[in-house]
């Protein structure tokens, strides 16, 4: 990625429940930028690996599962893994629990950031995630992290849930969420925190078009300084 621009890709970082995915999506729309869901991939990674059967502490296994997926994140939604739409199912509960196996796995997310930086080499994009602006994207300018309270965030993912037709205990997701805050925080590879340069949003009590004029006019002054 060196030698690009610093409009050419902007970050969004944060933690589980933060309203990631959908104000990026959005922004993206709203900047005529390219969307990338880094998620949605760990996500995919994470449901082919449990598809086939392979053991989730199988470091080696996993590392060949991300490397042969055969990934494709279309236009709008949809992420297609081996041919198979698994939109919906890359979002079940099991695979959320499952997806720091993958995460935390060197090899794995060297596969991941390889494969994030070939796609954002294609033209302007707002890429999602824990580590875009830290590991996958350090040159960008633009790093935005969003955060909000604990007790917004799993109310968030629980309305998430509920709409794909889930069951929730909201008191098991907020536990499900702290400790998946605890592991990303403290992992040695990769470890969710903010770019030092990033500017940090928080989201509480914010709406999703609230979040995403926030997002854009970062953005937009960023590439106003630019110019």
């Amino acid at each position: 990625m060196g030698g690009r621009t610093i409009t050419d890709v902007v970050t969004i970082d944060g933690p589980a429940g933060a309203g990631k995915s959908t104000v990026a999506r959005c922004a993206a729309e709203r900047l005529g930028y390219a969307f990338l869901d880094t998620g949605a991939m760990y996500r995919a990674a994470t449901w082919r690996a449990m598809h086939l059967g392979v053991p989730l502490t199988d470091d080696v296994a996993l590392a060949t599962v991300a490397r042969e997926m055969n990934l494709d994140m279309a236009e709008g939604n949809s992420v297609l893994v081996d041919g198979v739409d698994v939109s919906a199912a890359i979002r079940a509960p099991d695979v959320t629990r499952s997806i720091h196996y993958l995460a935390d796995n060197t090899n794995v997310r060297e596969t991941m950031v390889a494969h994030q930086r070939r796609i954002a080499a294609l033209g302007p994009t707002v890429a999602e995630g824990r580590d875009m602006g830290t590991i996958v994207f350090p040159e960008a300018a633009c790093k935005i992290y969003l955060d909000a309270s604990p007790e917004e965030r799993a109310n968030r993912r629980a309305e998430d849930m509920k709409a794909a037709g889930h069951s929730v205990d909201i008191e098991k997701l907020a536990g499900e969420i702290r400790e998946r805050d605890e592991r990303d925080r403290n992992r040695t590879v990769a470890p969710l925190r903010p770019a030092d340069d990033a500017i940090e949003v928080d989201t509480t009590g914010m709406t999703p078009d609230e979040t995403v004029d926030a997002i854009v006019a970062l953005v937009e002054a960023v590439k106003g300084t630019a110019s």
